[in-house]
């Protein structure tokens, strides 16, 4: 499974970016989606993630004013970041569990994408 995402990008504090994150490849279930990040110097850390029965969490940092979407048909993800503070400031990583027979067998992380805020 490859993940690949986009949507990173400079935005002023206040402005809105989209991530997207698309799996490729051969693959069984693809059941919890996801993102996390990473700032300089930081841990990475859970961001949101979505099941396939579409149970949605967020951190509390995000909750609010990021929106986590999945299409299915398309194994696909996208995180709708709106209201952007500095602090948001990261490389952004897709991250997918994929199970077989309700066992999960590998999860897989995307390259990352870099979002920048300004102040």
């Amino acid at each position: 499974v490859q993940l690949q995402a986009s949507g990173g990008g400079v935005v002023q504090a206040g402005g809105s970016l989209r991530l997207s994150c698309a799996a490729a490849g051969s693959m069984f279930e693809l059941t919890d989606m996801g993102w996390y990040r990473q700032a300089p110097g930081k841990q990475r850390e859970f961001v949101a993630d979505i099941t396939t029965r579409g149970r949605i969490n967020y951190d509390a940092a995000v909750k609010g004013r990021f929106t986590i979407s999945r299409d299915s048909g398309k194994n696909t993800i996208y995180l709708q970041m709106d209201r952007l503070k500095p602090e948001d400031t990261a490389v952004y990583y897709c991250h997918v569990d994929e199970e077989l027979g309700g066992i999960r067998i590998n999860d897989y992380w995307g390259q990352g994408t870099q979002v920048t805020v300004s102040s």
